[in-house]
Protein backbone atom coordinates (compact mmCIF):
# COMPACT_ATOMS: atom_id res chain seq x y z
CA UNK A 1 0.00 0.00 0.00
CA UNK A 2 2.80 2.41 0.76
CA UNK A 3 4.39 1.75 -2.61
CA UNK A 4 1.05 2.51 -4.22
CA UNK A 5 0.90 5.94 -2.67
CA UNK A 6 4.55 6.62 -3.42
CA UNK A 7 3.80 5.95 -7.07
CA UNK A 8 1.15 8.67 -7.14
CA UNK A 9 3.43 10.99 -5.20
CA UNK A 10 6.14 10.51 -7.82
CA UNK A 11 3.76 10.86 -10.81
CA UNK A 12 1.18 13.61 -10.25
CA UNK A 13 -2.43 12.51 -10.56
CA UNK A 14 -3.14 15.40 -12.94
CA UNK A 15 -0.41 14.13 -15.29
CA UNK A 16 -2.16 10.76 -15.47
CA UNK A 17 -5.47 12.53 -16.09
CA UNK A 18 -3.93 14.56 -18.92
CA UNK A 19 -2.40 11.40 -20.40
CA UNK A 20 -5.78 9.66 -20.31
CA UNK A 21 -7.37 12.67 -22.01
CA UNK A 22 -4.78 12.36 -24.77
CA UNK A 23 -5.51 8.67 -25.31
CA UNK A 24 -9.25 9.31 -25.14
CA UNK A 25 -8.93 11.58 -28.17
CA UNK A 26 -6.50 9.19 -29.85
CA UNK A 27 -8.90 6.23 -29.56
CA UNK A 28 -11.93 8.35 -30.42
CA UNK A 29 -10.33 9.26 -33.74
CA UNK A 30 -9.39 5.64 -34.37
CA UNK A 31 -13.08 4.76 -34.16
CA UNK A 32 -14.03 7.85 -36.17
CA UNK A 33 -11.72 7.64 -39.19
CA UNK A 34 -11.31 3.86 -39.52
CA UNK A 35 -14.35 3.62 -41.77
CA UNK A 36 -12.78 5.83 -44.44
CA UNK A 37 -9.97 3.27 -44.80
CA UNK A 38 -11.96 0.08 -44.12
CA UNK A 39 -14.52 0.82 -46.80
CA UNK A 40 -11.80 0.63 -49.46
CA UNK A 41 -11.35 -3.05 -48.58
CA UNK A 42 -15.05 -3.67 -48.01
CA UNK A 43 -16.01 -2.26 -51.42
CA UNK A 44 -13.03 -2.75 -53.77
CA UNK A 45 -12.87 -0.37 -56.71
CA UNK A 46 -13.14 -1.48 -60.30
CA UNK A 47 -9.87 -2.23 -62.04
CA UNK A 48 -10.55 0.57 -64.47
CA UNK A 49 -9.13 3.81 -63.12
CA UNK A 50 -10.27 7.18 -64.34
CA UNK A 51 -7.62 9.80 -64.91
CA UNK A 52 -8.07 13.26 -63.47
CA UNK A 53 -7.90 16.09 -65.91
CA UNK A 54 -5.54 18.69 -64.53
CA UNK A 55 -4.87 22.24 -65.69
CA UNK A 56 -1.20 21.40 -65.57
CA UNK A 57 0.79 18.21 -65.62
CA UNK A 58 2.31 17.74 -62.19
CA UNK A 59 5.97 16.92 -62.20
CA UNK A 60 6.96 14.18 -59.81
CA UNK A 61 9.69 11.61 -59.67
CA UNK A 62 7.47 9.29 -57.63
CA UNK A 63 4.88 8.13 -60.15
CA UNK A 64 2.79 6.61 -57.38
CA UNK A 65 1.62 10.14 -56.59
CA UNK A 66 0.65 11.04 -60.13
CA UNK A 67 -2.90 10.60 -61.31
CA UNK A 68 -1.99 10.23 -64.98
CA UNK A 69 -0.87 6.69 -64.20
CA UNK A 70 -2.86 3.79 -62.85
CA UNK A 71 -2.30 4.07 -59.12
CA UNK A 72 -5.15 1.82 -58.05
CA UNK A 73 -3.80 -0.99 -55.97
CA UNK A 74 -6.22 -3.57 -54.63
CA UNK A 75 -5.65 -4.50 -51.03
CA UNK A 76 -4.69 -8.14 -50.66
CA UNK A 77 -6.96 -9.93 -48.19
CA UNK A 78 -7.18 -13.52 -46.99
CA UNK A 79 -9.33 -15.89 -49.04
CA UNK A 80 -13.01 -15.99 -48.22
CA UNK A 81 -13.32 -12.38 -47.02
CA UNK A 82 -16.77 -10.99 -47.79
CA UNK A 83 -16.85 -7.89 -49.99
CA UNK A 84 -19.75 -5.69 -51.06
CA UNK A 85 -20.92 -3.94 -54.21
CA UNK A 86 -22.34 -0.80 -52.66
CA UNK A 87 -22.85 2.18 -54.93
CA UNK A 88 -21.03 5.46 -54.39
CA UNK A 89 -24.18 6.93 -52.86
CA UNK A 90 -24.54 4.01 -50.44
CA UNK A 91 -20.89 4.36 -49.47
CA UNK A 92 -21.47 8.08 -48.86
CA UNK A 93 -24.29 7.21 -46.46
CA UNK A 94 -21.99 4.85 -44.56
CA UNK A 95 -19.23 7.45 -44.32
CA UNK A 96 -21.52 10.33 -43.27
CA UNK A 97 -23.64 8.43 -40.73
CA UNK A 98 -21.18 9.11 -37.92
CA UNK A 99 -21.14 12.87 -38.43
CA UNK A 100 -24.91 13.26 -38.47
CA UNK A 101 -25.12 11.61 -35.06
CA UNK A 102 -22.13 13.57 -33.79
CA UNK A 103 -23.68 16.92 -34.68
CA UNK A 104 -26.94 16.12 -32.88
CA UNK A 105 -25.57 15.35 -29.42
CA UNK A 106 -22.81 17.98 -29.38
CA UNK A 107 -25.31 20.68 -28.41
CA UNK A 108 -26.54 18.94 -25.25
CA UNK A 109 -23.49 16.91 -24.31
CA UNK A 110 -21.79 19.61 -22.27
CA UNK A 111 -24.72 20.04 -19.90
CA UNK A 112 -25.02 16.26 -19.59
CA UNK A 113 -21.37 16.03 -18.52
CA UNK A 114 -21.87 18.70 -15.86
CA UNK A 115 -25.03 17.07 -14.50
CA UNK A 116 -23.96 13.42 -14.63
CA UNK A 117 -20.21 13.84 -14.14
CA UNK A 118 -17.61 13.87 -16.97
CA UNK A 119 -15.89 10.68 -15.80
CA UNK A 120 -19.09 8.66 -16.13
CA UNK A 121 -20.09 10.30 -19.41
CA UNK A 122 -16.71 9.59 -21.03
CA UNK A 123 -16.76 5.97 -19.85
CA UNK A 124 -20.27 5.32 -21.19
CA UNK A 125 -19.73 7.02 -24.54
CA UNK A 126 -16.42 5.24 -25.19
CA UNK A 127 -17.76 1.85 -24.11
CA UNK A 128 -20.81 2.18 -26.34
CA UNK A 129 -18.57 3.24 -29.24
CA UNK A 130 -16.28 0.25 -28.63
CA UNK A 131 -19.14 -2.28 -28.61
CA UNK A 132 -20.77 -0.81 -31.71
CA UNK A 133 -17.43 -0.81 -33.55
CA UNK A 134 -16.90 -4.48 -32.71
CA UNK A 135 -20.33 -5.46 -34.11
CA UNK A 136 -19.91 -3.31 -37.25
CA UNK A 137 -18.79 -6.24 -39.48
CA UNK A 138 -21.96 -8.15 -38.62
CA UNK A 139 -24.04 -5.04 -39.26
CA UNK A 140 -22.46 -4.63 -42.70
CA UNK A 141 -23.29 -8.21 -43.61
CA UNK A 142 -26.96 -7.68 -42.75
CA UNK A 143 -27.40 -4.54 -44.89
CA UNK A 144 -25.51 -1.35 -45.56
CA UNK A 145 -28.29 0.66 -43.85
CA UNK A 146 -27.74 -1.35 -40.67
CA UNK A 147 -24.12 -0.26 -40.78
CA UNK A 148 -25.25 3.33 -41.38
CA UNK A 149 -27.42 3.08 -38.24
CA UNK A 150 -24.50 1.67 -36.24
CA UNK A 151 -22.22 4.50 -37.38
CA UNK A 152 -24.97 7.01 -36.58
CA UNK A 153 -25.21 5.74 -32.99
CA UNK A 154 -21.42 5.75 -32.63
CA UNK A 155 -21.55 9.41 -33.65
CA UNK A 156 -24.36 10.08 -31.18
CA UNK A 157 -22.23 8.64 -28.39
CA UNK A 158 -19.05 10.40 -29.54
CA UNK A 159 -20.77 13.78 -29.43
CA UNK A 160 -20.59 13.61 -25.64
CA UNK A 161 -16.83 13.07 -25.48
CA UNK A 162 -15.06 16.38 -26.04
CA UNK A 163 -17.36 18.58 -23.90
CA UNK A 164 -16.91 16.08 -21.05
CA UNK A 165 -13.13 16.19 -21.49
CA UNK A 166 -13.22 19.99 -21.33
CA UNK A 167 -15.18 19.73 -18.09
CA UNK A 168 -12.32 17.65 -16.67
CA UNK A 169 -9.77 20.20 -17.87
CA UNK A 170 -11.67 22.92 -15.99
CA UNK A 171 -11.51 20.90 -12.77
CA UNK A 172 -7.99 19.52 -13.03
CA UNK A 173 -5.81 22.04 -14.87
CA UNK A 174 -4.13 24.87 -12.93
CA UNK A 175 -4.06 28.09 -15.00
CA UNK A 176 -0.32 27.76 -15.62
CA UNK A 177 -0.82 24.27 -17.13
CA UNK A 178 -4.07 24.74 -19.03
CA UNK A 179 -2.34 25.14 -22.40
CA UNK A 180 -0.71 21.73 -22.09
CA UNK A 181 -3.96 20.12 -20.95
CA UNK A 182 -5.83 21.52 -23.95
CA UNK A 183 -3.00 20.37 -26.23
CA UNK A 184 -3.62 16.85 -24.97
CA UNK A 185 -7.10 17.09 -26.49
CA UNK A 186 -5.51 17.14 -29.95
CA UNK A 187 -4.38 13.54 -29.55
CA UNK A 188 -6.85 12.69 -32.30
CA UNK A 189 -4.20 13.75 -34.82
CA UNK A 190 -2.01 10.85 -33.72
CA UNK A 191 -5.03 8.56 -33.77
CA UNK A 192 -5.63 9.51 -37.40
CA UNK A 193 -2.02 8.88 -38.40
CA UNK A 194 -1.86 5.53 -36.57
CA UNK A 195 -5.14 4.38 -38.07
CA UNK A 196 -4.13 5.25 -41.61
CA UNK A 197 -0.71 3.62 -41.15
CA UNK A 198 -1.74 0.36 -39.49
CA UNK A 199 -5.13 -0.42 -41.00
CA UNK A 200 -3.68 -1.46 -44.37
CA UNK A 201 -1.33 -4.16 -42.98
CA UNK A 202 -4.06 -5.33 -40.61
CA UNK A 203 -6.52 -5.76 -43.48
CA UNK A 204 -4.01 -7.54 -45.69
CA UNK A 205 -3.10 -9.98 -42.92
CA UNK A 206 -6.44 -10.75 -41.30
CA UNK A 207 -9.15 -9.11 -43.43
CA UNK A 208 -11.23 -5.94 -42.99
CA UNK A 209 -13.23 -7.41 -40.09
CA UNK A 210 -10.19 -7.09 -37.83
CA UNK A 211 -9.84 -3.42 -38.74
CA UNK A 212 -13.02 -3.03 -36.67
CA UNK A 213 -12.30 -5.64 -34.00
CA UNK A 214 -8.83 -4.39 -32.99
CA UNK A 215 -9.76 -0.68 -32.45
CA UNK A 216 -12.95 -1.75 -30.67
CA UNK A 217 -11.08 -4.05 -28.27
CA UNK A 218 -8.44 -1.36 -27.62
CA UNK A 219 -11.23 1.11 -26.79
CA UNK A 220 -12.89 -1.39 -24.40
CA UNK A 221 -9.61 -2.02 -22.56
CA UNK A 222 -9.00 1.72 -22.35
CA UNK A 223 -12.41 2.13 -20.66
CA UNK A 224 -11.26 -0.13 -17.81
CA UNK A 225 -8.11 1.96 -17.29
CA UNK A 226 -10.13 5.19 -17.47
CA UNK A 227 -12.53 4.11 -14.72
CA UNK A 228 -9.72 3.33 -12.28
CA UNK A 229 -7.40 6.24 -13.09
CA UNK A 230 -9.63 9.26 -13.70
CA UNK A 231 -12.03 11.02 -11.33
CA UNK A 232 -14.29 14.03 -11.70
CA UNK A 233 -12.14 16.30 -9.55
CA UNK A 234 -9.09 16.27 -7.26
CA UNK A 235 -11.45 16.23 -4.28
CA UNK A 236 -12.89 12.87 -5.35
CA UNK A 237 -9.61 11.21 -6.36
CA UNK A 238 -8.80 8.54 -3.71
CA UNK A 239 -5.05 8.33 -4.44
CA UNK A 240 -4.00 11.93 -5.09
CA UNK A 241 -1.49 13.35 -2.64
CA UNK A 242 -2.72 16.02 -0.25
CA UNK A 243 -0.05 18.43 -1.50
CA UNK A 244 -1.14 18.09 -5.14
CA UNK A 245 -4.81 18.39 -4.23
CA UNK A 246 -4.17 21.56 -2.25
CA UNK A 247 -2.06 22.99 -5.09
CA UNK A 248 -4.72 22.41 -7.76
CA UNK A 249 -7.57 23.77 -5.64
CA UNK A 250 -5.56 26.83 -4.63
CA UNK A 251 -4.52 27.58 -8.22
CA UNK A 252 -8.03 27.21 -9.62
CA UNK A 253 -9.53 29.22 -6.79
CA UNK A 254 -13.23 29.98 -6.66
CA UNK A 255 -13.75 29.94 -10.44
CA UNK A 256 -14.67 26.26 -10.37
CA UNK A 257 -17.12 24.77 -7.90
CA UNK A 258 -15.03 22.21 -6.03
CA UNK A 259 -18.02 20.14 -4.89
CA UNK A 260 -18.65 18.27 -8.14
CA UNK A 261 -21.44 16.26 -6.50
CA UNK A 262 -23.65 19.35 -6.61
CA UNK A 263 -25.58 19.46 -9.87
CA UNK A 264 -26.26 22.93 -11.23
CA UNK A 265 -28.27 23.83 -14.31
CA UNK A 266 -26.33 26.31 -16.48
CA UNK A 267 -27.79 29.84 -16.77
CA UNK A 268 -28.76 29.46 -20.42
CA UNK A 269 -30.41 32.87 -20.73
CA UNK A 270 -27.26 34.66 -19.56
CA UNK A 271 -25.08 32.38 -21.70
CA UNK A 272 -26.92 33.06 -24.96
CA UNK A 273 -27.12 36.79 -24.30
CA UNK A 274 -23.41 37.06 -23.50
CA UNK A 275 -21.51 38.94 -26.19
CA UNK A 276 -18.13 37.37 -25.23
CA UNK A 277 -19.66 33.91 -25.56
CA UNK A 278 -21.10 34.73 -28.97
CA UNK A 279 -17.65 36.00 -29.99
CA UNK A 280 -16.19 32.67 -28.88
CA UNK A 281 -18.78 30.81 -30.98
CA UNK A 282 -17.81 32.85 -34.05
CA UNK A 283 -14.13 32.14 -33.43
CA UNK A 284 -14.82 28.42 -32.96
CA UNK A 285 -16.94 28.27 -36.11
CA UNK A 286 -14.16 29.88 -38.12
CA UNK A 287 -11.74 27.33 -36.66
CA UNK A 288 -13.96 24.36 -37.51
CA UNK A 289 -14.59 25.71 -41.00
CA UNK A 290 -10.86 25.99 -41.60
CA UNK A 291 -10.15 22.48 -40.31
CA UNK A 292 -12.92 20.83 -42.33
CA UNK A 293 -11.89 22.95 -45.29
CA UNK A 294 -8.28 21.78 -45.18
CA UNK A 295 -9.37 18.19 -44.57
CA UNK A 296 -11.70 18.07 -47.60
CA UNK A 297 -11.16 20.84 -50.14
CA UNK A 298 -7.37 21.20 -50.02
CA UNK A 299 -6.54 17.53 -50.74
CA UNK A 300 -9.14 17.50 -53.51
CA UNK A 301 -7.49 20.59 -55.00
CA UNK A 302 -4.06 18.98 -55.01
CA UNK A 303 -5.57 15.87 -56.58
CA UNK A 304 -7.89 17.36 -59.21
CA UNK A 305 -6.25 20.68 -60.07
CA UNK A 306 -2.59 19.69 -59.77
CA UNK A 307 -2.96 16.06 -60.81
CA UNK A 308 -1.57 14.59 -57.59
CA UNK A 309 -3.37 12.15 -55.34
CA UNK A 310 -2.50 13.47 -51.90
CA UNK A 311 -4.36 10.73 -50.07
CA UNK A 312 -2.51 7.98 -51.93
CA UNK A 313 0.54 8.45 -49.71
CA UNK A 314 -0.01 7.99 -46.00
CA UNK A 315 3.01 10.05 -45.01
CA UNK A 316 1.96 13.11 -47.00
CA UNK A 317 -1.70 12.92 -46.01
CA UNK A 318 -0.75 12.78 -42.33
CA UNK A 319 1.61 15.77 -42.42
CA UNK A 320 -1.07 18.43 -41.71
CA UNK A 321 -2.36 16.46 -38.71
CA UNK A 322 1.11 15.87 -37.30
CA UNK A 323 1.94 19.54 -37.82
CA UNK A 324 -1.17 20.65 -35.93
CA UNK A 325 -0.32 18.31 -33.05
CA UNK A 326 3.31 19.45 -32.82
CA UNK A 327 2.45 23.14 -33.13
CA UNK A 328 -0.29 22.81 -30.50
CA UNK A 329 2.25 21.48 -27.99
CA UNK A 330 4.60 24.35 -28.77
CA UNK A 331 1.89 27.01 -28.53
CA UNK A 332 0.48 25.40 -25.38
CA UNK A 333 3.88 25.53 -23.66
CA UNK A 334 4.33 29.16 -24.74
CA UNK A 335 0.92 30.08 -23.37
CA UNK A 336 1.59 28.40 -20.03
CA UNK A 337 4.87 30.26 -19.72
CA UNK A 338 3.13 33.59 -20.43
CA UNK A 339 0.50 32.87 -17.78
CA UNK A 340 3.09 31.73 -15.23
CA UNK A 341 5.12 34.90 -15.64
CA UNK A 342 2.00 37.05 -15.84
CA UNK A 343 3.44 38.84 -18.86
CA UNK A 344 0.16 39.97 -20.45
CA UNK A 345 -3.54 39.74 -19.67
CA UNK A 346 -5.50 36.63 -20.64
CA UNK A 347 -7.63 38.72 -23.01
CA UNK A 348 -4.57 40.06 -24.84
CA UNK A 349 -3.09 36.57 -25.15
CA UNK A 350 -6.31 35.10 -26.60
CA UNK A 351 -6.62 37.90 -29.15
CA UNK A 352 -2.94 37.98 -30.07
CA UNK A 353 -2.70 34.26 -30.76
CA UNK A 354 -5.83 34.48 -32.93
CA UNK A 355 -3.43 35.92 -35.49
CA UNK A 356 -1.67 32.52 -35.54
CA UNK A 357 -4.70 30.23 -35.16
CA UNK A 358 -6.94 32.01 -37.70
CA UNK A 359 -5.40 34.90 -39.64
CA UNK A 360 -2.16 33.17 -40.70
CA UNK A 361 -3.91 29.96 -41.82
CA UNK A 362 -6.35 32.11 -43.82
CA UNK A 363 -3.51 33.93 -45.56
CA UNK A 364 -1.84 30.60 -46.37
CA UNK A 365 -5.08 29.36 -47.94
CA UNK A 366 -5.17 32.45 -50.14
CA UNK A 367 -1.61 31.74 -51.19
CA UNK A 368 -2.62 28.16 -51.99
CA UNK A 369 -4.78 29.47 -54.83
CA UNK A 370 -1.76 31.09 -56.49
CA UNK A 371 0.85 28.34 -56.21
CA UNK A 372 0.23 27.19 -59.76
CA UNK A 373 1.80 23.91 -60.82
CA UNK A 374 3.89 23.52 -57.69
CA UNK A 375 2.55 20.52 -55.71
CA UNK A 376 5.34 20.51 -53.14
CA UNK A 377 4.67 24.16 -52.32
CA UNK A 378 0.94 23.43 -52.17
CA UNK A 379 1.47 20.59 -49.71
CA UNK A 380 3.74 22.83 -47.63
CA UNK A 381 1.06 25.55 -47.48
CA UNK A 382 -1.62 23.03 -46.49
CA UNK A 383 0.66 21.60 -43.79
CA UNK A 384 1.61 24.96 -42.30
CA UNK A 385 -1.97 26.22 -42.50
CA UNK A 386 -3.12 23.30 -40.37
CA UNK A 387 -0.01 23.50 -38.22
CA UNK A 388 -0.44 27.18 -37.44
CA UNK A 389 -4.00 26.40 -36.38
CA UNK A 390 -2.43 24.50 -33.49
CA UNK A 391 -2.45 27.90 -31.76
CA UNK A 392 -6.18 27.26 -31.28
CA UNK A 393 -5.11 25.70 -27.97
CA UNK A 394 -4.66 29.32 -26.81
CA UNK A 395 -7.77 30.77 -28.49
CA UNK A 396 -11.11 29.12 -29.26
CA UNK A 397 -10.25 25.75 -27.68
CA UNK A 398 -9.65 27.33 -24.29
CA UNK A 399 -11.65 30.57 -24.24
CA UNK A 400 -14.73 28.85 -22.83
CA UNK A 401 -12.54 27.86 -19.87
CA UNK A 402 -11.86 31.58 -19.33
CA UNK A 403 -15.47 32.71 -19.60
CA UNK A 404 -17.08 30.16 -17.30
CA UNK A 405 -15.02 27.19 -16.08
CA UNK A 406 -18.01 25.97 -14.06
CA UNK A 407 -19.92 25.54 -17.31
CA UNK A 408 -16.99 24.90 -19.67
CA UNK A 409 -18.54 21.68 -20.97
CA UNK A 410 -21.82 23.38 -21.80
CA UNK A 411 -20.12 26.29 -23.57
CA UNK A 412 -17.87 24.01 -25.58
CA UNK A 413 -20.74 21.67 -26.45
CA UNK A 414 -22.85 24.50 -27.84
CA UNK A 415 -19.95 26.02 -29.78
CA UNK A 416 -18.85 22.66 -31.14
CA UNK A 417 -22.38 21.69 -32.13
CA UNK A 418 -22.73 24.88 -34.15
CA UNK A 419 -19.19 24.64 -35.48
CA UNK A 420 -19.65 21.09 -36.75
CA UNK A 421 -22.23 22.30 -39.26
CA UNK A 422 -19.20 23.49 -41.22
CA UNK A 423 -18.52 19.83 -41.97
CA UNK A 424 -21.71 19.71 -44.02
CA UNK A 425 -21.38 23.16 -45.61
CA UNK A 426 -17.78 23.13 -46.82
CA UNK A 427 -18.28 20.27 -49.33
CA UNK A 428 -21.31 22.10 -50.74
CA UNK A 429 -19.31 25.30 -51.19
CA UNK A 430 -16.51 23.38 -52.90
CA UNK A 431 -18.96 21.59 -55.20
CA UNK A 432 -20.68 24.86 -56.13
CA UNK A 433 -17.53 26.65 -57.27
CA UNK A 434 -15.95 23.63 -59.00
CA UNK A 435 -19.06 22.32 -60.77
CA UNK A 436 -17.79 23.55 -64.15
CA UNK A 437 -14.14 22.55 -63.82
CA UNK A 438 -11.10 22.03 -61.62
CA UNK A 439 -8.88 24.82 -62.89
CA UNK A 440 -7.22 27.50 -60.78
CA UNK A 441 -9.94 30.02 -61.71
CA UNK A 442 -12.61 27.75 -60.19
CA UNK A 443 -10.60 26.91 -57.09
CA UNK A 444 -9.51 30.42 -56.08
CA UNK A 445 -13.02 31.44 -54.89
CA UNK A 446 -13.11 28.24 -52.83
CA UNK A 447 -9.94 29.19 -50.98
CA UNK A 448 -11.02 32.83 -50.66
CA UNK A 449 -14.23 31.70 -48.97
CA UNK A 450 -12.40 29.52 -46.45
CA UNK A 451 -9.78 32.18 -45.82
CA UNK A 452 -12.43 34.89 -45.37
CA UNK A 453 -14.27 32.94 -42.67
CA UNK A 454 -11.00 32.21 -40.91
CA UNK A 455 -9.97 35.89 -40.88
CA UNK A 456 -13.41 37.46 -40.27
CA UNK A 457 -13.93 35.18 -37.26
CA UNK A 458 -10.62 36.37 -35.79
CA UNK A 459 -11.44 40.03 -36.39
CA UNK A 460 -14.84 39.63 -34.72
CA UNK A 461 -13.27 37.96 -31.70
CA UNK A 462 -10.57 40.62 -31.43
CA UNK A 463 -13.31 43.28 -31.33
CA UNK A 464 -15.80 41.60 -28.99
CA UNK A 465 -14.05 38.68 -27.29
CA UNK A 466 -12.50 38.56 -23.84
CA UNK A 467 -10.57 36.27 -21.55
CA UNK A 468 -12.24 37.54 -18.38
CA UNK A 469 -14.38 35.23 -16.28
CA UNK A 470 -18.04 36.22 -16.57
CA UNK A 471 -20.22 37.00 -13.56
CA UNK A 472 -22.68 34.24 -14.42
CA UNK A 473 -19.92 31.65 -13.93
CA UNK A 474 -19.98 32.04 -10.17
CA UNK A 475 -22.44 29.91 -8.26
CA UNK A 476 -24.22 31.93 -5.64
CA UNK A 477 -24.78 30.20 -2.30
CA UNK A 478 -28.33 29.22 -1.56
CA UNK A 479 -30.22 31.86 0.35
CA UNK A 480 -30.89 31.22 3.95
CA UNK A 481 -34.28 29.55 4.11
CA UNK A 482 -34.80 30.40 7.79
CA UNK A 483 -37.26 33.15 8.71
CA UNK A 484 -35.70 36.58 8.93
CA UNK A 485 -36.07 38.95 11.85
CA UNK A 486 -38.79 40.82 10.04
CA UNK A 487 -40.90 37.66 10.02
CA UNK A 488 -41.53 38.17 13.75
CA UNK A 489 -43.77 41.07 12.93
CA UNK A 490 -47.40 40.40 13.68
CA UNK A 491 -49.37 39.62 10.59
CA UNK A 492 -53.07 40.31 10.66
CA UNK A 493 -55.25 38.41 8.26
CA UNK A 494 -58.57 39.95 7.50
CA UNK A 495 -61.18 37.64 6.10
CA UNK A 496 -64.06 39.30 4.37
CA UNK A 497 -67.28 37.34 4.14
CA UNK A 498 -69.68 38.11 1.43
Amino acid sequence: MKLHFKFFDAIPARFIVALMLFFACWINYMLRVNMSVNIIAMVPEDKTTKTVESECKAVANDVSLHNDTDITKQLRQPDGVVIFSWTNQEQAYVLSGYFWGYAITSLISGTAAELWGPRRVVFVTMFISAVLTIISPQAARLHYMVLVAVRFFIGLAAGFLFPALHALVARWAPPTEKGRFVSALLGGAIGTVVTWSLTGPLIETFGWDFAFYVPGIIAALWCVAWWFLVYDSPVLHPRISEAEKAYILEEIGDKVHSDSTTKIVPPFKKIFTSLPFLAMIVLHYGNNWGIYFVMTAAPKYVSSALGFNLTSTGTISSLPYLARMIFSLIFGAIGDRIVKRNMVSTTFMRKFFSLFSHVLPGLLLIGLGYTGCAPILSIALITFSMGSNGAATLTNLVNHQDLAPNFAATLYGIANGIGNTAGFVTPLVTAYFTKNGNGFAEWRPVFFTGASLYIIAAIYFILFGTGETQKWNYIEPEEDKRPSASSNDTTITVQVKN
